[in-house]
């Protein structure tokens, strides 16, 4: 149980089949992964989560998995008003007709995002991708949600790329960039000046610290002091089964505390983009 309110943007649902990574033996490394809904409600529970984006599980380099567990999480939405559901999306040309099934669900109730990540394949800056993503954000705009986007330092999630999805739709649509750029190098890009010339840009950017670098929060609250802008861009997001709900609450409370920046990063931000 925490020592304050709390509401999750970010974690995830569903069961992955074991996978031989990097050439090992197959394994499941996400051991807290949830399969059923009764699962995730019993974890919200033992937290005291009160709100929760929940998204397919994915990390097995296999769109159709990730796919696959969409009708799981909208079933979690329409169970319970503490979650809402993003969608799993696809900016390659090979997953069109999966993406096209899920975009035909952004309208149902307890939809509030649509999730991105490059890991699985595609690129921003590959061009067979761009009408994929204009269509991806186009139904974001329409539906009002949230494009849920991972990042991680180097290839086609580094924030120099990533970073053009903001550049190019942000004005219209809000993008929520998971994991603070990722690591190091991403913690500095974004927090040295570019989260906050895309705020003060106008840019509809937001952010959660989940798998963020020790140094990385407490830095971000003082530049977010410093410059008087971002404090209702960010949320606290525990990444379950990847992140660890304990870990990623006490370092992100370290740094927020229990002031207004506390009660915007753990509650006012998620109410304002996903209820």
């Amino acid at each position: 149980m925490t020592t304050r309110r709390v509401h999750d943007a970010h974690r995830h649902l569903g069961a992955l089949p074991a996978h031989p990574f990097y050439g090992g033996p197959p394994v499941n490394p996400d051991t807290t992964a949830r399969a059923t809904i009764k699962e995730l409600l019993a974890d919200l529970d033992a937290e005291g989560t009160e709100r929760a984006l929940v998204l397919p599980n994915y990390g097995v380099p296999d769109p159709a998995v990730a796919f696959s567990l969409n009708h799981l999480v909208l079933e979690a939405a329409q169970t319970d008003d503490r979650v809402r559901a993003g969608l799993w999306v696809s900016p390659r040309s090979d997953d069109e007709q999966r993406t096209a099934g899920a975009l035909a669900l952004a309208g149902e109730s307890g939809v509030r995002a649509l999730k991105l990540s490059f890991l699985l394949g595609g690129s921003p800056s590959d061009p067979a991708c761009r009408p994929h993503l204009d269509r991806i954000f186009a139904t974001a705009e329409q539906h009002d949600l949230v494009v849920h986007v991972h990042t991680s330092p180097g290839s086609t999630s580094d924030i120099d790329e990533v970073g053009k999805l903001v550049e190019w739709y942000a004005d219209r649509v809000r993008v929520h960039l998971v994991h603070f750029g990722g690591g190091m190098s991403g913690h500095i890009k974004l927090a040295g000046s570019r989260f906050f010339d895309w705020v003060s840009a106008g840019k509809r950017v937001y952010t959660d610290l989940s798998w963020a670098i020790g140094f990385a929060p407490h830095w971000l609250a003082r530049e977010i002091e410093h410059r008087g802008i971002g404090h209702d861009r960010v949320l606290f997001a525990s990444d379950q089964p990847w992140g660890d709900f304990a870990g990623e609450f006490a370092r992100l409370y370290a740094a927020a505390g229990d002031g207004e920046l506390g009660d915007r990063v753990f509650l006012d931000t998620f109410a304002a983009l996903y209820d």
